[in-house]
């Protein structure tokens, strides 16, 4: 969920969301849970991108991510295989502290 969807922004602008709308956030969230794009962006700007645990790169090409608009909130239902910590991780790059 996204409380403050205007927030809803990573430390890293180009990690971060960009979207505005429900929809939007889901499709970002879905990619970046079927992809390893997100991921790979993240791992060339650690200090050392060799050392990243091959976990954190895990990906479900069969994740979905649906998103509705609640007054002011979004919020996001993602159905996926992968590792709560790993799925925790993608949505801090995304949004930040911004979501619950």
């Amino acid at each position: 969920s996204l409380p403050d969807p205007s927030k809803a922004r990573g430390n890293d602008p180009d990690l971060s969301f960009h979207s505005q709308g429900a929809a939007g956030f889901a499709e970002e969230l879905q990619d970046a849970l079927r992809s390893g794009t997100l991921f790979e962006r993240w791992k060339a700007k650690q200090p050392d991108p060799d050392a990243v645990e091959p976990q954190w790169g895990a990906t479900d090409p069969e994740a979905t991510v649906t998103g509705e608009q609640k007054d002011l909130r979004i919020n996001l239902v993602a159905t996926t295989r992968i590792d709560s910590d790993v799925f925790k991780q993608r949505l801090r790059l995304l949004a930040g502290s911004h979501w619950e």
